[in-house]
């Protein structure tokens, strides 16, 4: 039930993507207010996250899982049956929200309903495989749906999923007893939202402009700025939005840290992969769909093998950087692609490997991300983890997109414009950005070897979880 409430989520971040151009025909929109379906749904769930993880902690996560659940369904009825632009980009928006307090009711309840380390292996075994291969499932179904239904069901087939959500949160989830009643920290819920949104819009701004735009300069500075503001601010208040020792542990901080370089350079597959196969090999939106079910599977099976086996005997500072540079590998082999490679022969295998290395290290980072928390800090650390997610996807996107048209335009100075010229220059940038995305899990490999403790499971976890008597006193303010 956990599971499927955690699909719909992820699905949504590329199942829309797939319907756009279709959209964009039915609807009349301008290219420009295309990037918008995007945008709007990021800038809600990325700048909301934190609070929706708050609201948990406050009133429980099966009521915010379900209310959640109802709000998603219901912005993606209205979405489907958008008949302008205005209404489908306001229905996004409003699924961003309630996504944002959706998202940390599950992996909350993950992480205070299994408490047993072997459930929880398992657990965190199939969240993780959901999490990782959830995008790509998302670019198969939503071809499927494109193709054979209508754009509309790549919205509506969310009401399938939140009733099925929701009728198992009714029958199983039980309600929690022993709710957090500290008072909600104002100043840091505003600095922290104002600050991710500036992140995410002038992340999404930089994609369709440039790095040098004034509106993207001003809106990344002034996000440093307040998420600098809030930072400080958690160290004076007597009940913080993001209590330190969330962060603190090492364990967690990073399994954080990796899942934000592993986002950065998961985005970098699906998006221009995805271009590759559809442009220069000619794959419809199916097949497209169908070429990324091998790393599904590689992924889901490695997810449990490490979730279950591994981690708990090796502890998170082996498997995971071995994860993330094995991912660096398979992207690596992927920058030298051409445009009559071989599906089998040149992309089957580096997907494979890919799966290989999400296994690895976004299966584990999901559990060990969430380790050790007090119940009554679920909530705001399960959001933590997932901001991470969020802000390093949008990072991702931004970067790569940007170092591949720059790749692409320096491929086309002093040539002409032919159409073979710009199918190679298409290439040279899909190319380019596999290669940065391979160093970007390399870097990410290198910063979680160095951050993760060494342990097995057991000996991270400690006798029980933290509580606040671990945090130093603070000086209210």
């Amino acid at each position: 039930m956990l599971g499927v409430a955690q699909l719909m989520v992820i699905l949504d971040n590329t199942i829309v993507n797939i319907a756009l151009p279709t959209a964009q025909h039915a609807l009349g929109f301008s290219n420009a207010d295309r990037q918008w379906i995007v945008t709007a749904y990021s800038l809600a769930f990325g700048s909301l996250l934190l609070l929706g993880g708050r609201i948990g902690d406050i009133f429980g996560r099966k009521r915010t899982l379900i209310i959640g659940l109802v709000g998603f369904a219901g912005a993606s009825a209205i979405g489907g049956a958008s008949v302008n632009f205005p209404m489908l980009v306001s229905a996004r928006t409003v699924q961003g929200a309630f996504g944002a307090l959706l998202a940390p009711s599950v992996l909350a309840l993950l992480t205070t309903t299994f408490n047993d380390p072997g459930e929880r292996g398992k657990a965190f075994a199939i969240y993780g495989g959901i999490a990782g291969a959830g995008g790509a499932l998302g670019l198969l179904l939503g071809g499927l749906l494109t193709s054979y239904a209508s754009w509309r069901w790549t919205l509506y087939v969310n009401l399938a999923f939140a009733a099925i959500a929701i009728t198992g949160a009714l029958l199983w989830l039980k309600n929690e007893k022993d709710a957090d009643r500290d008072p909600l920290d104002i100043p840091g819920l505003c600095l922290v939202t104002g600050g991710l949104f500036c992140l995410v819009y002038g992340f999404s701004h930089a994609e369709t402009t440039a790095w040098n735009n004034p509106f993207t300069i001003g809106f990344l500075v002034f996000g440093v700025i307040l998420l600098a503001s809030f930072a400080m601010l958690e160290l004076r208040v007597s009940h913080p939005l993001l209590p330190l020792r969330i962060v603190r542990n090492r364990t967690r901080g990073g399994s954080m840290l990796a899942m934000l370089f592993a986002s950065m350079g998961l985005f970098g597959v699906f998006l221009f992969l995805t271009y590759y196969l559809q442009e220069t090999l000619r794959f419809s939106p199916v097949r497209t769909g169908l070429a990324f079910l091998p790393m599904v599977v590689a992924l889901a099976g490695m997810a449990q093998v490490s979730n279950r086996v591994l981690l708990p005997r090796l502890g998170p500072k082996v498997i995971v950087p071995i994860g993330l540079l094995l991912a660096a590998a398979a992207l690596f082999l992927l920058h030298g692609v051409g445009l009559h490679s071989s599906y089998v022969s040149h992309v089957l295998p580096s997907l494979l490997l890919l799966g290989l290395g999400f296994g690895l290290s976004l299966a584990p980072s999901f559990s060990t991300g969430t380790l050790g928390l007090a119940p009554h800090d679920a909530g705001v650390g399960s959001a933590t983890l997932n901001t991470t997610q969020q802000v390093g996807g949008s990072v991702g996107t931004a970067l790569l997109n940007t170092l591949a048209a720059g790749a692409a335009t320096a491929y086309l100075v002093g040539r002409a414009m032919t159409p073979a010229n710009l199918q190679t220059a298409a290439l040279h940038s899909y190319t380019t950005a596999f290669l940065w995305s391979s160093l970007i899990f390399v870097v990410g490999a290198v910063v979680a070897g160095l951050v993760l403790p060494m342990g097995n499971m057991r000996a991270l976890s400690g006798p029980a979880p933290e509580s606040t008597a671990a945090e130093p006193a603070r000086v209210p303010g």
